[in-house]
């Protein structure tokens, strides 16, 4: 058989357009136009290329320069959306017309771009008031550094007033540093109030703050993310709760205890001490006839002491199957002598963090979850930990709270010899480990190599006694590995200067 030379331009449209898709499109735009080829030409107009534009960590001016110039004001009629940093919002939104632009993804946003962008005086007040119904801001100020209910008032109350056809927000945190919650709670019932909004992702401050947003302000919603950042007990009545007609998806992330789930309940009715398969219908399903999907992961806290039934995973899991949710289950964890965490969840896991994990689980991959929280009255084992790495893939931030060790051996001594008993683990993405409420033998277990081996430990939370004993002072080599890459150490209790420390983390002042 003779060999052929196939030069890309011999391939058919529909497989060019496959590897064209490979690329960013903004690469493919300005790579392609203007090379003197007309087919090329063509297919970089295409929709799959014109409708979404990223101008994202660009540093190039001339590439800048190019689209203002020639390329956008060829394709302005297929934009749809844009992706940028607030740096060429101006510029590329004055370059041309966009007829059909609708969508605007701003990066790096902080309060001085509300400030001088959406005004009446703003160079682009009509596109923002006229044509955009999708806004999503990657919100980069710090919750820290501003007051809550000042920031909702001047930026979320007044983005819902200004964009007038806005009917998608979506507010993002860029990383892990939280940006200022929406505070509702001491503000008018006005405040923060749309009647073509329906679909709304943002951080809340209180869970009182949720319930500001189902209280008829927002009439026409129909999807609701909210993350409640943290929760206080308060005795304000919300009133107007039976107005979620419109409702069909609601998604709730709280990361603390929380007591009160009546009021939870009130927003679709009554209580129990461990939340199964009958409440979901009666409080739930039974008040939100239109919700078609239920993604979920709720924890409920019972105390045991004197509890006059037996609490059964299974049980619960069957009350889950009885109202129609197959793809389900249910765990139940012992966190100590007289308290039981009763975990229920949808599958796939769908979240990123979970908490109160432990030593019973089931065998099924959390391919979402970045953040774990593992407690039980039990000790862990090597094989807990084996069966972590496994189910938890993505993992990069460990808490692990046990005071019970699994050893009968003194753990004072550690020897070379004694961590061949077991394989090495790998734990790839881990970036932060909590071991400040975890007995000395995980701190042993975590820090010397032989047993775990952790390459991407950035920040360690640890008992300094802990610490010394395990380091040897500082001198020994089994554990030294796990600790050079550490930004970030915090010892309980602080101190300001430990000899030898310094040495053994040599990552902490870098």
């Amino acid at each position: 058989m003779n060999r052929s030379n196939v030069h890309l331009f011999d391939l058919p449209d529909e497989i060019l357009l496959i590897i064209l898709n490979k690329l960013n499109n903004i690469d493919v735009l300005y790579s392609l136009l203007d090379i003197n080829n007309g087919r090329l030409n063509v297919l970089a107009q295409e929709n799959t290329f014109t409708n979404i534009l990223k101008f994202v960590s660009i540093d190039d001016t001339s590439l800048i320069n190019r689209f203002c110039i020639d390329i956008l004001p060829r394709i302005h009629r297929n934009v749809k959306c844009f992706i940028f940093d607030p740096i060429f919002m101006e510029r590329i939104l004055l370059t041309t017309d966009y007829p059909n632009l609708i969508e605007l993804e701003i990066h790096n946003f902080h309060e001085e771009i509300a400030l001088n962008y959406f005004t009446n005086k703003s160079s682009v007040r009509s596109i923002f008031q006229e044509q955009i119904t999708n806004l999503i801001l990657i919100n980069n100020d710090e919750c820290t550094r501003t007051c809550s209910s000042n920031y909702t008032a001047e930026i979320y109350a007044h983005i819902l007033t200004f964009f007038k056809n806005l009917k998608i927000l979506r507010i993002i945190e860029p990383s892990i540093v939280s940006y200022p919650p929406l505070s509702l709670c001491y503000l008018p019932s006005t405040t923060f109030s749309s009647s073509i909004l329906t679909h709304l992702y943002i951080n809340v401050q209180t869970f009182d703050d949720c319930l500001c947003l189902l209280d008829g302000r927002l009439k026409q919603l129909t999807t609701l993310f909210v993350t409640v950042c943290c929760v206080f007990n308060s005795s304000r009545i919300i009133h107007n709760m039976n107005k979620l007609s419109n409702l069909k998806c609601f998604s709730l992330k709280m990361f603390y205890e929380f007591q009160p789930y009546d009021r939870i309940a009130s927003l679709f009715r009554h209580r129990n001490s461990v939340i199964d398969g009958t409440y979901i219908q009666h409080d739930i399903f039974d008040c939100m006839p239109k919700l078609h999907s239920f993604t979920f992961y709720i924890c409920t806290y019972v105390e045991t002491v004197d509890l006059s039934y037996k609490l059964s995973s299974e049980d619960i899991q069957q009350t889950l199957i009885n109202i129609g949710l197959q793809d389900v289950t249910s765990i139940i964890n012992y966190v100590c002598d007289s308290r039981a965490a009763c975990s229920i969840f949808s599958l796939p896991f769908q979240f990123d963090y979970l908490k109160d994990f432990g030593n019973k689980f089931p065998n099924i991959v959390f391919s979402y979850v970045t953040y774990l929280h593992v407690k039980d009255n039990d000790p862990f084992r090597h094989e807990f930990f084996v069966r972590i790495t496994k189910s938890f893939p993505l993992l990069k931030d460990l808490c692990i709270y046990n005071v019970r060790s699994s050893l009968s051996v003194d753990l004072m001594i550690f020897t070379s010899d004694n961590c061949q008993l077991y394989s090495t683990i790998e734990y790839s993405h881990l970036t932060t480990l909590d071991l400040s409420c975890a007995h000395r033998e995980y701190v042993e277990q975590f820090l010397n190599e032989t047993k775990i081996y952790m390459p991407c430990l950035m920040e360690l939370l640890v008992k300094l006694d802990d610490l010394i004993v395990v380091t040897k002072n500082f001198t020994r080599n089994e554990t030294r590995r796990n600790c050079t890459k550490v930004k970030t150490l915090f010892i309980l209790p602080p101190r300001l200067h430990v000899e030898g420390l310094c040495d053994y983390f040599p990552s902490l002042y870098k």
